[in-house]
């Protein structure tokens, strides 16, 4: 039987198909009268999902615009917020910063919630939900966070003209007691970890012992909690606009995972079958 096609720009006459023109008449009728089945508009209903990325200490938010453009262009409200992170302790800026991205996804009706955090940002993340319900983080991804402080940390503290210029959160990331990383417990959120291992700073280095990204060393991004890590030979700077670390950013985010084979994989921290 030779298959019926309709010729490709010409109007379709209904009144040769009986019962197609009897469903249109029954599907104009019901729109109407709003008795639809919300099948049919089934995205009507679907939320976008809300990432908040948070910068570094000495930066800004247009450290973040590159990653902000790519999760924008993978369908999420991005919210990228700035904060002053050389005013003010670690802790202030955690109380005064995370809530006014939560404020955001909130108001423009965007979930569930996912964050992305560069080097302190992370701790800020951490130290928000140290002592708070994190079940509304879908996800977090940290670049080059200092889980773990840095060597680097107490050793610019001790320099006279240059131990105040990071501000008060820049001595609270060493690795002694006194450090907020120090202090802070494992995560309670599913993350992600992207580290850096590459340093054009050789005085850096030897002080940080190991490899790094010139800033923190590869084991201080560890957590306890961390579900996974990836790698990259790019400097801590860099880890916010690298192409292939802004692929593992809205991958993760996307799918709860890092691609690749080179990808690390420890317990989750929101683990309930622990």
């Amino acid at each position: 039987m030779q298959e019926s096609r309709i010729p490709f720009g010409k109007c379709l006459n209904f009144s040769t198909f009986p019962t197609l023109r009897v469903a249109l008449r029954v599907a104009l009728l019901l729109s109407l009268l709003g008795l639809l089945p919300a099948t049919i508009s089934h995205g009507a209903n679907t939320k976008t999902p809300c990432a908040i990325l948070i910068h570094g200490i000495t930066k800004d938010s247009s450290s973040m615009v590159a990653i902000e453009k790519a999760l924008l262009d993978a369908g999420f409200f991005a919210i990228n917020l700035d904060y002053p992170s050389r005013k003010c302790p670690i802790e202030t800026l955690a109380v005064e910063t995370i809530p006014r991205g939560l404020a955001a996804c909130e108001k423009a009706n965007a979930a569930p919630v996912y964050m992305v955090a560069h080097s302190m940002g992370g701790l800020l993340v951490r130290q928000y939900y140290e002592s708070r319900d994190a079940s509304q983080l879908a996800g977090v991804v940290m670049l080059g966070p200092p889980n773990q402080g840095s060597r680097l940390g107490n050793f610019l503290s001790c320099i006279p003209w240059i131990k105040d210029v990071n501000g008060p959160a820049g001595k609270q990331m060493g690795v002694d007691e006194r450090s907020v990383p120090s202090r802070l417990g494992p995560v309670k959120f599913p993350l992600g970890v992207v580290a850096g291992t590459r340093s054009f700073n050789p005085l850096f280095s030897a002080i940080i012992h190991g490899d790094d990204d010139g800033i923190v060393g590869l084991p201080s991004t560890y957590v306890e909690g961390v579900c996974a890590r990836v790698q990259y030979p790019v400097t801590h700077d860099n880890l916010t606009d690298d192409p292939r670390v802004i692929d593992q950013v809205v991958h993760y985010l996307q799918s709860g995972t890092f691609a690749g084979e080179q990808v690390e994989h420890f317990r989750c921290g929101n683990d309930t079958s622990r």
